[in-house]
């Protein structure tokens, strides 16, 4: 369960890093870097449309009609409709429309811009999908529904908040009780997926709740490799009394940055330089091939990391 925490530790930033972002953007537009100001806010318009509709498709084409069970705003919509007979996609928007006048009130203006679209969208794009016969009709293995519903709602979900912006719903509620009474935003975030999972279970079949525990497990694998998809890259330290060849190397050939670290080998207590690079994973064959050119004996120690963020990654390289 440890996307969810991830995911609601990002709704729970979210108004400084819509912050951050504004900045950058002023300064990349000043210094003639970058994209259009207009045009950033339309792309990222784009791709969270984009990911509602996709999560919207997941559930109309999957979730519905196989009788799955899932978490947050669809999950409690499915329970209603169950019990009272509430379409799902009219309970989700009205569900939707208050939390987000609760966040709006609470949270702040930055908040409210930044959920308003995923607020109506993604109840309107359901409807919508839930008008097209072709979408419930695809499987009637609910074991495959299980596997593709997790797949695109995990996709979904990440391209929304790979853009910054949230998905509304029960995002929302954990941050109103930290706002107003302290309490933990992923110990809340956790008692309320796992509560809406727990009512669904009354109205299910055991083989559905194994479907819909499912569910959520691919999709908290997917959403977490959504999140990182072409931020990870690989860091390297490579151990050489050549280090200096090394270093001019990946700076000419790589054009890639470095650093120099000082250290001292374990055993006879000598000085030694350690080269510290971060590369793209496709530039690790050639820089261990060019390295052990270099130095045969060279020492090298590589490790991926999730992201990296700085010039020459998410800003412009300057040569000097």
């Amino acid at each position: 369960m440890d996307i969810f925490w991830r995911r609601i530790e990002r709704a729970g930033i979210l108004a400084a890093e819509v912050t951050e972002m504004e900045q950058k953007k002023k300064w990349e537009a000043r210094s003639g870097h970058g994209d259009s100001p207009v045009l950033e806010t339309l792309r990222r318009l784009v791709m969270v449309l984009l990911g509602n509709a996709v999560y919207a498709v997941a559930v109309a084409a999957f979730i519905v009609p196989a009788g799955l069970i899932t978490g947050g705003s669809t999950g409690l919509a499915l329970f209603f409709e169950h019990l009272l007979g509430l379409p799902v996609a009219a309970f989700v928007l009205c569900f939707n429309g208050v939390m987000f006048l609760g966040g709006a009130a609470v949270l702040g203006k930055n908040f409210a811009v930044t959920t308003l679209v995923s607020t109506f969208a993604y109840p309107a794009l359901l409807a919508c999908a839930q008008k097209i016969p072709q979408l419930s009709h695809l499987t009637d293995d609910p074991l495959l529904a299980a596997v593709y519903a997790g797949g695109l709602i995990g996709i979904g979900i990440g391209l929304v908040l790979r853009e910054g912006a949230s998905t509304g719903g029960m995002d929302i509620p954990p941050l109103l009780l930290n706002r107003l009474f302290g309490l933990s935003v992923p110990a809340t975030l956790y008692v309320f997926d796992c509560g809406i999972l727990i009512l669904q279970m009354f109205h299910s079949t055991a083989e559905q709740v194994l479907h819909g525990i499912l569910v959520v497990l691919i999709y908290t694998v997917v959403l977490d490799k959504v999140l990182l998809a072409g931020k990870s890259q690989t860091q390297v330290k490579i151990i050489s009394r050549r280090y200096e060849e090394i270093n001019a190397m990946i700076q000419k050939s790589l054009d890639r940055g470095s650093t120099l670290v000082r250290s001292v080998t374990g055993r006879f207590r000598e000085e030694q330089m350690v080269v510290l690079t971060v590369i793209s994973n496709r530039e690790l064959p050639k820089l261990t091939r060019m390295a052990s050119e270099i130095d045969p004996d060279a020492f090298l120690i590589i490790n991926q990391v999730s992201e990296v963020r700085g010039r020459g990654f998410t800003s412009k390289k300057k040569y000097r």
